[in-house]
């Protein structure tokens, strides 16, 4: 037997070849101390080699020929015993295939053992790892090997191929094809360096290309978050809201010509041609077979420098509620009116919702108000500046008494809507007399409203609806709200997970204060979720309660109010009733002077103690403004609004 430490790579194929079979593979083999990957390199040559033998077996077979007068046996995998050990190498020296005898490569590297290279190699950081051990070889020694293994067969191929007849070269192709196969395998089987040398790739490519700061981008984000503005168009039933709403998205290019054609076409077959544009914004096929809105409808539109949300809030008096919940959620008001002979009389006089509305706008926390004159080009007034004139002296004393400043926070402006006349261009030839920016201009340069996500997390829900989870409507009214982050729901102090959100029907990864967006909330039902629950910050809760003192200035009512008056209260996007269980004092509008009172009547201002039904939502006014201010309602009307001084309990 030849000294195993000292044979050289070719040297151990002979001996495989001439020995053969299993035997060596398993008994001596495994008896050298070569390096483990290259005995899993020989053991792989040997059973090639045996498959090799096997396929020229069945050709030989299917020619009814023999070898030397020995029948071929049944199997040349087959296990050896002890007895039959003694035989292998003579059966295996008596078969005749034709083939030339081994060449050794001359030329091949020699072989060095591991036990040479171990003195080189650095110790193990663990040394009782036997994983790190088996590793411990150079991966030269892996390569060379292989080097040695791939000419030797190339040799040996070159012999069968010139002996062989042509048919057996097809099958000589698969047998190609397998030990190429073969070899791909062990060179990935037998690269351990690559183990060690992987983890040190990553850290230097990490290293070498830092994340960005985030501090940029949510600089960029805020900067653009921040010119958003929610516009809110109120005013009378008919005045041409949604009419506007819908021509101010197609002159943005946020509906196409062809979705107004059709909808032009359907308007025509019900004897409705004028009401195209406003199912832009009327969804509802409720609202397009009536011609009313019934809830707040919600598009956007976007210019250079600003994005706007438009919420159409209805002017219907059945569904104030609804208006009163868009207008909490707007940064500017348009109080369209109808310029029509007979129509801007009925919306104005008692009862009519132009007063109304203008009064919860500003009630709502709207700063800055827009009058629309619409329907200019109607046959009655014919871009008449004396209808204009008329209409605009008649409104500016109401809207001074309800709270705006007639110079800072009114603009008054002529339209029509159905048109598009000074809307997004102006048309002097029909109005020369009225010189400045036309609508959309006009609400472009209106100044940036600051925004602070610093502050805790408020956000009053609209609404709610379930669509692969459920999901609530709402403007954000503090702080900032991401993906993953955690709220509590109050007042049933429900925890839940923010899924997702979206603003404008566009997903985004976080919001602001100011923006109205859709929520996608996890560990919560829709059956828990009301109209008013606010989702809060865990840290700082908002605050919750059912009684209240609040200083209450009465606008419309006939008779007197009293201890244990009950009324419908409208409270950001909350509706509850409550009870006047104390009339504390009366104040003076002139003089602000306090005295003590059993009674209140219309046009006086109160400071009452509130209690309702349930536990709400709350904040004072003076701490929190957006959740502080408040509208009382009876018999379908606004009696009073007011605000929270304190709260009891």
């Amino acid at each position: 037997m030849v000294s195993s430490r000292h044979q050289s790579h070719g040297e151990v194929l002979v001996i495989v070849k001439t020995i053969g079979a299993q035997w060596a593979s398993i008994h001596f083999i495994k008896s050298l101390k070569f390096n483990p990957g290259l005995v899993k390199i020989i053991l792989i040559n040997v059973e090639s080699w045996l498959r090799r033998c096997k396929n020229i077996q069945l050709r030989a077979q299917s020619k009814s020929s023999t070898m030397n007068g020995q029948n071929i046996p049944d199997s040349w995998d087959s296990g050896l015993d002890g007895s039959e050990v003694e035989n292998t190498t003579s059966t295996f020296s008596q078969l005749n295939i034709g083939a030339k005898p081994f060449v050794p490569n001359v030329h091949a590297v020699a072989f060095v053992p591991s036990f040479k290279t171990a003195a080189c190699a650095p110790p193990p950081q663990d040394s009782a790892s036997p994983v790190q051990e088996s590793f411990s070889s150079p991966p030269a020694s892996s390569g060379e090997g292989e080097k040695v293994l791939m000419n030797s067969h190339q040799v040996d191929k070159e012999a069968d191929q010139k002996n062989a007849p042509e048919s057996e070269m097809e099958t000589e192709v698969n047998d190609q094809e397998v030990q190429e196969k073969e070899v791909e395998e062990m060179q990935i089987e037998v690269q351990p360096s690559a183990i060690r040398i992987a983890p040190v790739e990553v850290q230097q490519s990490s290293r070498a290309t830092p994340p960005p700061p985030p501090v940029e981008a949510d600089d960029e984000e805020g900067k653009m978050k921040e010119d958003h503005l929610n516009v809110v168009f109120i005013g009378h039933v008919d005045a041409g809201k949604s009419t506007i709403g819908g021509q101010i998205m197609y002159l943005t290019g946020m509906v196409d010509k062809r979705t107004l054609e059709k909808y032009e076409r359907e308007a025509k077959e019900k004897n409705r041609e004028t009401w195209y544009l406003s199912w832009a914004l009327d969804t509802n096929q409720e609202e397009r077979d009536k011609g009313k809105t019934v809830e707040v409808g919600r598009a956007y539109f976007e210019t250079e420098t600003k994005h706007f949300t438009i919420l159409d809030a209805p002017g219907h008096r059945s569904f104030v509620p609804n208006m009163i919940g868009g207008a909490s959620q707007a940064d500017v008001a348009v109080l369209v009116i109808s310029a029509r002979r007979g129509e801007f009389e009925t919306g104005f006089e008692r009862g009519g919702q132009t007063r109304e509305h203008a009064m919860l706008a500003k009630t709502a926390g709207v700063q800055h108000l827009v009058v629309l004159i619409n329907k200019m080009d109607d046959p009655t007034v014919k871009w008449n500046k004396v209808r204009y004139d008329e209409c605009k002296e008649k409104l500016t004393p109401f809207l001074k008494k309800v709270g705006f400043n007639p110079k800072k926070d009114i603009h008054f402006m002529p339209c029509s809507g159905l048109a598009g006349t000074n809307l997004k261009e102006s048309d002097f030839s029909k109005h020369p007399w009225y010189t400045d920016l036309p609508l959309i201009p006009y609400l472009d340069n209106l100044p940036t409203v600051s925004r602070s996500g610093t502050g805790p997390v408020r956000l009053p829900i609209v609404d709610k609806y379930k669509d692969m989870g459920v999901i609530v409507l709402g403007k954000i009214e503090s702080g900032r709200i991401f993906k993953g982050q955690s709220l509590i729901l109050q007042p049933n102090k429900r925890k839940v997970k923010v899924l997702g959100i979206l603003s404008d029907d566009e997903e985004t990864d976080s919001s602001i204060a100011g923006e109205n967006v859709k929520i996608r909330l996890d560990s919560v039902e829709e059956e828990e979720i009301s109209k008013g629950f606010v989702l809060c910050s865990p840290d700082n809760l908002c605050s919750t309660g059912t009684t209240f003192d609040a200083q209450i200035a009465i606008i419309e009512y006939k008779s007197i109010i009293c201890a244990g008056y009950s009324a419908i209260l409208h409270i950001h996007t909350c509706v509850e009733e409550v009870v006047i269980k104390q009339l504390i004092c009366l104040i003076d509008r002139k003089t602000g002077e306090k005295k003590k009172t059993r009674f209140v009547k219309q046009d006086q201002t109160v400071i009452a103690r509130m209690q309702t039904q349930g536990s709400i939502c709350i904040e004072s006014f003076k701490k929190f403004p957006q959740m502080g201010r408040f509208t009382l309602r009876d018999e379908g009307r606004t009696i009073a609004i007011g605000k929270v001084l304190k709260l009891l309990d």
